[in-house]
């Protein structure tokens, strides 16, 4: 029974267009068709499915093998007259910048001539406020002496600086403000006096061999010492005394307050530090200083100053 309903295999099969619409492929063809699921067969004489129904095809899209990459974007694009007036921009820019390099490099050249140094400020790293390159601009058999002649003036800003705490501290208890404003001012005055009279002048005269920065620092550096053992002994002279933690009121304190006498101690101990350092260094900036000649030279350069003066 179910051979008769074979399909004559020497036939020729139709050809089937794949793009030709689904329900006349089907008439055409009588072969089975699928639709929307449901099964079913158009041959004559085969029994029927449990329905006729079909869904209606989907309506064809373009094939886009590209996945959107193939859609253009318009991005409006400046015009030629745009793209010359920017181009003159940035040679007119480029033009300025050239000229004011070469005139920053004419003004390094003329002061490199007349002996300028340009000084930048790198010191401290944290807040640069003054120029300060031992390693690179002092000659080595000297940099030692000019790292301790620094330490000087740093351990100068530690004695006023604790200067300050003590009589602070001393004020508080009593001692009125008067001491604590002549505090103030003994750091304020003291520790940039202190760089730009004798450090400074040490360091240029390391660096550049000058008899006269020498003798600059000789005389402030030994004002230096005079108040660092003055202070360390703080007499109720000239200064007011409990304004400087020195011996004298170190000991006057303590029998009223411990703490205060104690802080003044420690002031004491700082500026006898600060004293026997500045000793040292200035011995031997002294050695150095007679036995490289530059005594000789600051002799010769004082007198041909004296005569151009008379003259």
């Amino acid at each position: 029974m179910a051979g008769r309903y074979d399909p004559n295999p020497f036939e020729e099969e139709e050809e089937v267009n794949p793009f030709a619409d689904p329900a006349a492929r089907g008439k055409a063809s009588g072969q089975s068709h699928y639709g929307g699921g449901a099964f079913f067969t158009t041959n004559p004489g085969s029994v029927p499915s449990a329905t006729n129904s079909r869904l209606s095809p989907l309506p064809p899209e373009p094939a886009d093998f590209n996945y959107g990459r193939g859609a253009t974007v318009d991005i409006p694009l400046g015009t030629e007259k745009d793209l010359k007036k920017k181009e003159k921009e940035l040679q007119a820019k480029e033009a300025e910048l050239r000229k004011r390099e070469q005139e920053l490099k004419r003004k390094e050249e003329a002061a490199a001539r007349a002996g300028i140094v340009i000084e930048e400020k790198n010191w401290p790293p944290f807040f640069p406020i003054i120029h300060h390159d031992i390693a690179n601009e002092i000659p080595i058999h000297l940099q030692r002496l000019q790292y301790v002649a620094f330490t000087t003036l740093l351990g100068l800003f530690a004695c006023l600086l604790w200067n300050i705490v003590a009589v602070t501290t001393a004020w508080i208890k009593g001692e009125g403000v008067k001491i604590w404003f002549l505090a103030i001012i003994y750091f304020i005055s003291g520790v940039p006096g202190g760089y730009v009279l004798w450090y400074r002048p040490l360091y240029r005269a390391m660096r550049t061999e000058s008899a006269l920065k020498f003798g600059w620092f000789f005389l402030f550096y030994l004002l230096h010492i005079g108040f660092c053992i003055f202070a360390a002994v703080a007499p109720p002279i000239i200064f007011k005394g409990k304004s400087l933690t020195g011996i004298l009121p170190a000991v006057d304190l303590i029998s009223g307050n411990v703490l205060v006498g104690i802080f003044y101690f420690i002031g004491f101990g700082l500026f006898c530090v600060e004293s026997m350092i500045s000793i040292w260094v200035i011995q031997q900036v002294y050695m150095y200083f007679r036995g490289s000649g530059k005594a000789a030279e600051m002799k010769r350069q004082a007198a041909r100053g004296a005569m151009r003066a008379a003259i």
